[in-house]
């Protein structure tokens, strides 16, 4: 997939420049070449959706949308986007600008033709269900009791009618970039659509919950929502009221992924993974 992606861009990029792999997991591929950046989504992607998605983008601001509609390339679907510079770990972390861009996507008037943007329950299953099974595994054991306990709501199909916005479907800090025009932008629509904004806030809601996120970046952040009218909490007080169920489930999807790369490398967890495995006896216990 990688040399079929090359050969696209080239084709494409004004700019020219040498090709360079930027992310290949779990079906996706992703390739920059010059100036745009060139990704294959997952075969089981529905072509129809990826084009309302597409429109969706392409009117929504805030969000870095294609620069073409999807197209095919060697039996996988294909979009082109403007490259731009991810956040990177020696720089103060946009928590304000991700937030303000989150809450303005929030807040957009719903267009008709955007598709739902739910599975949210199926997503946690998955990922626990990748687990190793048939072994003595502590913390594998104590991902699928917690998983287990969660409310009869997070483990019923189909989910419930969620509010009517606009959401990202799988926020956190990777998915933005900085661009020289634009500024910073919302990157990955494959699961834009309609949804309960609480879970774009979920992951680092998650990761403050578990320690993994210092406790003043996540103000930042949350501070930061609030001033711009995001719609996903209170405006003022607690935020849990509607983050707590969101948070627990992607504690547990978090925790489920991270345990289950560390069992297949074959080692131990190491110190983001082991704080994720406690906080998923707490939400156990505290029930």
């Amino acid at each position: 997939m990688f040399d079929a992606l090359v050969g696209t861009g080239r084709a494409r990029s004004a700019a020219g420049g040498e090709a360079e792999l930027l992310y290949e997991r779990k079906d996706s591929v992703i390739v920059r070449v010059g100036d745009i950046v060139l990704k294959a989504h997952p075969e089981g992607v529905r072509p129809a959706d990826l084009v309302a998605r597409v429109r969706v983008a392409a009117s929504t601001p805030g969000l870095l949308a294609p620069l073409e509609p999807p197209f095919p390339v060697a039996g996988r679907t294909v979009t082109v986007w403007p490259h731009g510079t991810p956040v990177t770990p020696d720089v103060d972390p946009p928590w304000e600008e991700g937030a303000r861009l989150l809450a303005r996507l929030h807040r957009h008037p719903v267009p008709a033709h955007a598709p739902a943007c739910r599975g949210w329950a199926r997503r946690v299953a998955r990922a626990v269900g990748r687990l190793p099974r048939g072994t003595n595994d502590a913390a594998v054991a104590e991902i699928r009791r917690t998983h287990a306990g969660l409310s009869p709501w997070l483990r019923s199909l189909p989910e419930p009618e969620a509010p009517a916005c606009l959401v990202h479907g799988d926020w956190h800090l990777g998915q933005l970039v900085h661009t020289p025009n634009a500024g910073w932008r919302l990157i990955d629509i494959g699961d834009l659509g309609t949804g309960d904004p609480a879970w774009d806030l979920a992951r680092p809601a998650a990761l403050f919950a578990s320690g993994l996120l210092p406790p003043r970046e996540w103000e930042r952040f949350l501070a930061a929502y609030r001033a711009a009218g995001g719609p996903a909490v209170p405006p003022e007080g607690d935020p849990w009221s509607t983050l707590d169920l969101p948070a627990r489930a992607m504690v547990v999807q978090i925790a489920a992924t991270r345990v289950g790369r560390a069992r297949a490398e074959g080692r131990p967890l190491n110190e983001q993974e082991e704080p994720l495995v406690r906080i998923c006896r707490r939400i156990r216990l505290s029930h």
